[in-house]
């Protein structure tokens, strides 16, 4: 099972976002920052299978500029992988909970196009905020002979600082709480 990860840090929070990458505070994001960062996002996910927890470890990731970035443009891209357990033919149920900084985070879940056509993605369901997605899938056939047995869905998720929307809130609440009346 593939998870990709796209993180775009808004405006409002992108030093926010930068000093938790960049822990030598030196301007650039070094492998060793850029391997700890990933896996503190990838160990607020928990992905499993028929209530049988998968582990999820990384694949590759990539950065943007620190520019980029504060434009508001820059995204990381996370790439990671489960191993998936054997499973019978019929109704599985995929869970995807994503619990990376809820405090400044909003998010976009999905399952991708199946790679495999033995894989029939029958419902989709997820919480308001999009930070629990359950995929309900059908399994037929013989599974596949690679190493990618069972369900190959890809789920995304887009952590999209909502910094501009959050900014724009708060300074409107400051002034009408300032105002006299």
């Amino acid at each position: 099972m593939e998870l990709a990860l796209d993180l775009t840090p808004g405006i409002a929070v992108a030093d926010v976002v930068l000093s938790e990458i960049d822990v030598d505070r030196d301007g650039s994001i070094s492998v060793a920052e850029a391997r700890a960062y990933s896996d503190r996002v990838l160990s607020a996910i928990a992905l499993d299978v028929d209530g049988i927890p998968l582990r999820v470890e990384l694949v590759e990731s990539s950065f943007p500029t620190f520019d980029n970035v504060r434009k508001g443009e820059g995204t990381t891209r996370i790439q990671a992988a489960a191993s998936m357990p054997r499973l019978s033919d019929g109704l599985h149920h995929l869970r995807y909970r994503n619990a990376y900084r809820a405090d400044i985070g909003v998010y976009l879940a999905n399952a991708l196009v199946p790679a495999s056509d033995r894989v029939i993605v029958a419902a989709q369901r997820r919480d308001i905020y999009q930070r629990d997605l359950v995929i309900d899938y059908q399994l037929s056939g013989q599974p596949a002979p690679t190493a990618r047995r069972g369900l190959s869905v890809g789920v995304a998720g887009a952590l999209i600082l909502f910094a501009n929307l959050w900014w724009r809130t708060r300074t409107r609440r400051r002034r009408t709480c300032d105002e006299p009346s």
